[in-house]
């Protein structure tokens, strides 16, 4: 009976984990929050000062700080020695500058206002100082801003304090109080020996042994044993360090950077990444389940108020420091509200903390709830400013441009990446054409290559009637928001009823809604490029240049008496049919000269995906 009970004790505590993961993070997206603060949340729930489901954090905290291991041996493998030195200046510069100066005034502000040591306050003003690195390249990846000048160099920020977490694991422990104190000179010495041959030990294994080894094992062809390998590797190299007196992380950092040229990086990471996340979920509940809430409660309008204070200091100093880099203020202010939410290693360096002694158990809760609150406010932050910058932007938007002496016979509305494509190819037979866009930094650039290009808003009609809308043969709208463009179509369609109208289509589906209001052409802004490439593979494998032709072709066909069809039916109706259908297709049968049916059975069998693409 007893044996059932302890069965049914240690089954208890993997199920409340991940019950609590389950339904936590769900809850945290609906409310647009990281999964981070799910995990913080439960953890505060179902530990000890909650509902005590689980009453010792600590254990969990041991092993879960294997994802911590995990998670700095992943930020090693993406740190690629030519990717650093393409990005020396923005990683070591502005990376440095940032976690310096921000970690400077957040110590000052921790010592005055009395909330711990001059220890402590380096240990907090670090931490908080850090920018979490989930929901920025979340936000980032989000707007679509990652590739944007403002987006690289805040990554590169994100890079950096990723790769300085490691000396500061390593150089933290020497503000332990008397730790300067202890052990005599030759003990210091030994203990460097040893960590100077570990580290070189890790050098030479990972140069010379592991890409030999790796190669032995992926000849196996079992995959379990690559995994087992990757898992060896870390946990290996991580237990080496931490024998020597140095951090784990340490040892999994350097396997990582020794393999990030390696031909096996990429299995690694496929085969360390689910590990990774599951105890780096359970970390973060572990570090919940040991925040002291009687803390909270009687701190609450101070961890509140230091909260936004971080948030806002973060916000000025990015901003401080894009400005000179940027091409506007808005990307600097931009940069600085992506990068205002305490970063997930916060909750290593504030624990270390008071490890060492440099804060107390109640100093270290007071700021991880202060970390956890920044990351609570620090998506809803950026949205805030997205919402400022792009209202203020409107505000002060300049007036459109004269456009008297204008005489184009195509008017082309957007020149982005799609329009400057199509203008190339007017310009080329000498059609005059008028292009309008209003992004003024679009336009800068576009008149450094000796392109005219108007500014004003395409969606209003009395600029598009100023841009000889009315006098034009053809209107090419090139712009990247569908809702935007089908507006433009409206009035289009409204005021100047004569002029053809050539769309560039999002997807499917809004191909279907500009066909409903009859415009002249419309062209996906994928589909025909990805019907070269289809042809060019086919070629490539040795089909005959004239089948492979005959192929793209009747593909085209199929594809556009599919939207007669969907249009005819209405595109609700369609949907309705093909998630009947939702069966693989057989191949082509394509007619070797001309292909007007949709398939040798006369139907359209596609999944639902495709039908919005």
């Amino acid at each position: 009976m007893n044996q059932t009970n302890d069965e049914i004790d240690l089954l208890l505590l993997p199920l409340v984990l991940l019950a609590a993961a389950v339904v936590s993070v769900p809850i945290a997206r609906l409310l647009r929050l990281s999964p981070i603060v799910a995990y913080l949340a439960a953890g505060v729930v179902i530990g000890p000062f909650g509902v005590a489901l689980l009453r010792e954090p600590q254990t969990i905290l041991t092993v879960a700080e294997l994802g911590v291991v995990l998670l700095l041996f992943l930020i090693g493998l993406e740190l690629e020695f030519a990717r650093l030195i393409a990005m020396r200046r923005a990683i070591f510069g502005l990376g440095a500058a940032q976690l310096l100066l921000t970690a400077a005034i957040l110590g000052g502000l921790v010592v005055a206002a009395g909330l711990a040591s001059w220890r402590g306050a380096i240990v907090a003003a670090l931490a908080l100082a850090m920018s979490a690195t989930a929901i920025a390249l979340k936000i980032l990846e989000e707007r679509g801003d990652l590739q944007q000048v403002y987006g690289q160099r805040a990554f590169a920020i994100l890079l950096f304090q990723d790769m300085s977490v490691v000396p500061l694991l390593a150089l933290l422990p020497l503000l332990a109080p008397g730790s300067d104190t202890h052990g005599s000179f030759s003990d210091a010495v030994w203990s460097v020996a040893k960590i100077t041959a570990a580290i070189a030990a890790v050098v030479v294994a990972g140069r010379y042994l592991l890409n030999p080894f790796l190669r032995l094992l992926a000849g196996t062809g079992a995959r379990e044993v690559m995994t087992a390998a990757s898992l060896l590797l870390v946990l290996g190299t991580a237990a080496l360090m931490a024998a020597v007196g140095m951090s784990m992380a340490l040892g999994a950092f350097l396997a990582g950077v020794l393999l990030a040229e390696s031909n096996y990086r990429h299995e690694l990471e496929a085969d360390i990444e689910p590990f990774r996340g599951l105890l780096l979920a359970l970390f973060f509940m572990g570090v919940g389940m040991s925040i002291d809430l009687s803390v909270v409660y009687a701190n609450l309008w101070l961890i509140i108020a230091a909260a936004l204070v971080i948030t806002a200091l973060k916000i000025v100093v990015v901003w401080g420091l894009f400005l000179p880099i940027c091409d506007s203020h808005r990307d600097a202010l931009r940069a600085g509200s992506v990068l205002s939410a305490a970063g997930e290693f916060a909750f290593v360096l504030i624990p270390l903390g008071v490890a060492i002694g440099a804060l107390t158990a109640t100093q270290g809760n007071l700021f991880a709830a202060i970390a956890a609150v920044t990351m609570l406010i620090g998506p809803p932050a950026a949205s805030l400013t997205e919402v400022l910058i792009n209202r203020l932007s409107r505000d002060g938007e300049r007036d459109a441009d004269d456009f008297d002496g204008v005489r184009g016979a195509a008017l082309l509305v957007g020149f982005g990446r799609f329009g400057q494509i199509v203008s190339q190819c007017l310009l080329a037979e000498g059609v005059d054409v008028t292009a309008l866009d209003n992004d003024p930094e679009m336009i800068q650039a576009a008149t450094r290559f000796g392109f005219k290009v108007y500014y004003g808003d395409g969606a209003r009609l009395d600029v598009l009637r100023a841009a000889g809308a009315g006098k034009v043969r053809v209107v090419a709208l090139c712009v990247n928001n569908p809702e935007t463009t089908l507006h433009i179509v409206d009035l289009i369609r409204a005021e100047f009823p004569g002029v053809a109208l050539f769309v560039r289509s999002y997807d499917r589906r809004h191909s279907l809604r500009l066909i409903a209001k009859g415009v002249d052409l419309e062209v996906r802004e994928t589909f025909e490029s990805a019907l070269l490439l289809g042809r060019r593979a086919l070629e490539g494998l040795g089909l005959d240049p004239e089948r492979a032709q005959a192929v793209e072709d009747f593909v085209r066909a199929r594809d556009l008496d599919r939207l007669a069809l969907q249009q005819a039916e209405g595109l609700s109706a369609g949907l309705e049919l093909l998630q009947t259908r939702l069966v693989q297709p057989e191949p082509l049968s394509v007619p070797k000269r001309e292909a007007k049916s949709l398939n040798p059975q006369g139907e359209d069998i596609i999944d639902e995906e495709q039908a919005l693409l």
